[in-house]
């Protein structure tokens, strides 16, 4: 009794997370007529592919989606492949290194700086990069994700627990600190890298605000920001075409997390056991 009404509740659950989906799914294929209905119906009367078809061609703001895909998607690979170098590395001389100055000093400000609100430093980061002209351009898309405490403190943990027998032994063997670092740690930290490979690129994909008011021309719009521009312009109640824009915008996401997941969860489960 106990075990069916668990997932009993599972099932609720679920279905209440899955619903908004399904009716963003359902949506994108109805015409603008049928979508501003009203009707509680999740299957359309007359199913058309004009919305996705008008999105891919560029028909919908005059630039096709994916363009702002293929910006969304170099914007977040080149963002989580420094956060993953930076990271890893600073991870590694906080946890390792015995000589490095202010050790005790620098780890407390990382983890301090999470709890600064990311809309304080907006304004700061905006004119700084307005002052180099760098607004409207790939640097100011990428940049501002390139450094971040999350990533130091859960590569630290991972690296402190990390067996100091393994490293002397390196030693003993002639490796130096670099060697030890990309040849030991980086390899044996591999499926804690992928998880925070997944949560960063979803953060910078995911991110609205800042590609929103960085960028001044279509061409140079992220995905959130171009669904955001259809949103408050002629398309604002084109429910339709906006929930294809948004399904087409969740693939790549829903993609990379399939891929990911089973070294997210051996991370998950490394992480229980230490």
């Amino acid at each position: 009794m106990k075990k069916t009404l668990l997932v009993l509740v599972a099932v609720i659950i679920a279905v209440i997370f899955l619903l908004p989906l399904i009716w963003m799914l359902s949506t994108s294929f109805k015409n603008d007529f049928e979508a501003l209905a009203g009707q509680m119906s999740l299957i359309p009367k007359k199913p058309t592919f004009e919305n996705y078809l008008d999105g891919l061609k560029g028909n919908l703001m005059n630039v096709p989606i994916t363009r702002w895909i293929s910006n969304s998607l170099f914007v977040g690979v080149a963002g989580t492949a420094i956060v993953l170098l930076f990271s890893s590395m600073a991870a590694y001389a906080l946890a390792r290194l015995q000589d490095l100055p202010f050790k005790k000093l620098m780890f407390p400000m990382f983890i301090g700086s999470m709890m600064i609100p990311g809309v304080l430093t907006f304004l700061p980061m905006y004119m700084e990069f307005n002052a180099l002209g760098w607004i409207n351009t790939y640097a100011a898309l990428i940049l501002p994700y390139s450094s971040g405490a999350f990533g130091v403190f859960l590569l630290f943990q991972f690296f402190t627990a990390f067996p100091k027998e393994i490293e002397e032994a390196a030693r003993i063997d002639g490796a130096n600190k670099w060697q030890i670092y990309s040849r030991i740690l980086l390899p044996a930290s591999v499926s804690i890298m992928v998880t925070l490979a997944i949560f960063t690129f979803m953060g910078i994909y995911n991110d609205f605000v800042w590609p929103l008011y960085s960028t001044t021309s279509p061409e140079m719009r992220t995905i959130t920001a171009g669904i955001a521009m259809m949103a408050q312009g002629s398309y604002t109640q084109a429910y339709g075409k906006l929930m294809s824009m948004t399904v087409i915008a969740t693939l790549p996401v829903f993609i990379i997390f399939i891929v990911g997941q089973r070294s997210f969860v051996k991370a998950i489960t490394q992480a229980g056991v230490k």
